[in-house]
């Protein structure tokens, strides 16, 4: 007997931008299986922005910084409502605390492994209780419960023609793009500015590519950027600070590969088809590298576990970040290099074979 299709369903994924993209595969299974059901999501203002405009689901926006208004205002807008489900996709104790503002039949959320912050007092059923995984695969297991299956990731994130304009008046089309997007907002996952310098210098130099700058507004990605353009000898095209997050996206989606460390713009990549060479020593990236490809990677996870932690990556728990002062160092320019290298071999050959 095939299972009737929930009337609604709430989604509580407020942040951050690349767990967000993980969410999107999961609303594309449900879409597709159920095309009826009506679909909320509680998602946080600046993932908002990245993913709002996908069709056929509400969004209510939650601002973390608007502190006990932000609660009161998401309280507001759900009250007298009612959702067959919530999917709990988020332990953090402020998600925690947001749930409450939900009210629904089913509160489905993590398995007693995967949570923290009492988020087992705050749902009623869990997903099934896997190590191993990687975190999309995790966060699209939440429509078992439902009697679901996502056998297929799909993004689809919408990139609007402005974007997409804007991007393509960055670089001709021929031009075979690296573009470096160098923050990632834990600090320890981030790579040394002198580093990135060399193998952008190298990429210019040796490999013709064009090395594209890009990230946000931040004070601590401008900073980062400059401090990478100070120890360059070749001069790269500067877009920190200009692009949007949809622009971005269409940047990643034109660009010949992406080097990025465990940050958001690894998985927004990764979710427009880029080639990501992701730097790993402090996160797993069988866990959380980006989704589709990860041959690109550097991977120093295993070298980070036994040289901080004394146990090789095998022997500690699935999900442990390794975030000490020094982590990234493991990776050196001349890896980085080795992948870029591969990655154009490859890329060659392909272009040879057809």
């Amino acid at each position: 007997m095939p299972i009737p299709p929930p009337k609604s369903l709430c989604l509580l994924r407020t942040s951050a931008l690349g767990d967000v993209t993980h969410v999107v595969p999961l609303v594309r299974t449900l879409q597709t299986a159920w095309s009826q059901t009506r679909l909320t999501w509680i998602v946080g203002k600046l993932e908002h922005k990245l993913v709002g405009d996908i069709e056929g689901v509400e969004f209510v926006v939650f601002d973390k910084t608007s502190g006990l208004r932000g609660y009161r205002d998401l309280r507001s807008l759900l009250r007298g409502r009612h959702f067959d489900a919530l999917l709990h996709m988020q332990v953090a104790l402020r998600s925690n605390l947001l749930s409450l503002c939900v009210h629904a039949d089913r509160r489905i959320g993590y398995d007693k492994a995967r949570s923290k912050d009492l988020h087992g007092l705050f749902v009623g059923e869990r997903i099934p209780a896997r190590s191993g995984e990687h975190v999309l695969d995790a966060i699209g297991s939440f429509v078992e419960p439902l009697g679901l299956k996502q056998t297929r990731v799909r993004w689809d994130i919408p990139i609007p023609d402005e974007a997409r304009e804007w991007a393509a008046q960055q670089w001709i089309d021929d031009e075979r793009v690296l573009l470096i997007s160098p923050c990632s907002s834990h600090a320890l996952r981030s790579w040394r500015a002198e580093r990135y310098a060399a193998v952008a210098d190298h990429a210019a130099r040796a490999l013709g590519l064009r090395v594209v700058l890009c990230g946000g507004p931040a004070p601590q990605e401008r900073a980062m950027g400059d401090a990478i353009l100070a120890k360059m000898k070749t001069q790269p095209l500067d877009l920190i600070g200009r692009d949007t997050l949809k622009r971005a996206l269409a940047l990643y989606q034109r660009a010949f590969a992406v080097l990025t460390p465990d940050a958001g713009p690894m998985h927004m990549a990764n979710a427009v088809g880029a080639k990501v060479i992701g730097l790993h020593a402090a996160s797993n990236p069988a866990r959380s590298g980006p989704y589709s490809d990860r041959r690109w990677c550097v991977d120093r996870y295993d070298a980070a576990a036994r040289k901080f932690l004394r146990q090789s990556a095998r022997e500690i728990p699935w999900g442990t970040k390794i975030e000490y002062p020094g982590v990234m160092d493991l990776i050196e320019v001349e890896d980085v290099i080795e992948r870029l290298e591969a990655l154009l071999r490859y890329l060659q050959g392909l272009a040879c074979n057809k």
